[in-house]
């Protein structure tokens, strides 16, 4: 399996981070996604990515911390897109309109500026939407990319259809294991399996059987399993199929 979001840079992994990455091999997590909040990540991302075969780089500049942002940043994005080739992907990006505090226009600015980046140097973009999916939509249409995922869907099956006919796939993670999850269930169940990825977001949004706790790629599994019992299909169906969903999207080899 393919966990295609966590943040194994957070503070939250830096007693133990070479146990969870081999808590996550265990558990047949064969590969991660790693994406960046701010700028002050990407070092230490692609230290860590550096160091172990089973994580990849994803960087970028995160909605919800637009404040934290300056067009610096993207001058330093993009000379690292250049000399790095072991970035697969510009994540977290995208629009919140969720927060109302957070300078919408400012948002759209550095999002279109890192869809316009992901475009040139031909690379996946991974989503972070919340009540913005008709903006990003658009602006997926005025600046097209090579794909990607949209983290945590919650839109309607309608945005998810649009999504995939851009070359999206839509990530599910721990909040499917919750019975109240009522919507994003039924999203899990209506969507095609082409266009379904797992994810964590480690060490946040955990599942419910780590209620309270520190989220772990090495968790990935019950978010399967959920998905699985969910689509009445067999666990080993949904690895094989979210997988080879991943490795489409991101390039990722066989390892």
């Amino acid at each position: 399996m393919i966990d295609t979001l966590c943040h194994l840079e957070n503070d939250a992994f830096d007693a133990d981070r070479d146990s969870v990455l081999l808590a996550a091999a265990h558990a047949d997590v064969s590969d991660m996604l790693n994406a960046a909040i701010t700028a002050a990540d990407w070092e230490k991302i692609l230290h860590i990515t550096a160091a172990s075969p089973a994580v990849h780089a994803a960087l970028g500049l995160h909605p919800a911390l637009i404040d934290q942002h300056c067009d610096e940043d993207l001058a330093r994005l993009e000379q690292l897109l250049t000399a790095r080739a072991d970035v697969i992907a510009i994540g977290e990006i995208g629009l919140d309109f969720f927060d109302k505090s957070l300078d919408r226009d400012k948002q759209m600015h550095f999002f279109s500026a890192q869809l316009q980046l992901a475009a040139k140097h031909q690379l996946p973009v991974i989503l972070h939407v919340r009540k913005a999916h008709d903006d990003v939509l658009r602006l997926l249409r005025a600046h097209p990319v090579k794909g990607g995922t949209v983290h945590a869907f919650n839109g309607s099956l309608q945005h998810g259809e649009h999504y995939h006919a851009l070359g999206f796939c839509l990530g599910f993670g721990g909040m499917l294991t919750y019975a109240h999850s009522n919507k994003l269930r039924n999203l899990a169940r209506s969507l095609p399996a082409s266009a379904l990825v797992l994810e964590t977001d480690s060490p946040d949004m955990t599942g419910q059987a780590h209620r309270g706790a520190r989220n772990s790629p090495a968790y990935l599994p019950e978010v399967r399993d959920s998905l699985a019992a969910l689509r009445q299909e067999s666990s080993q169906e949904v690895a094989a199929y979210t997988t080879a969903n991943v490795r489409r999207i991101f390039g990722l080899p066989l390892r």
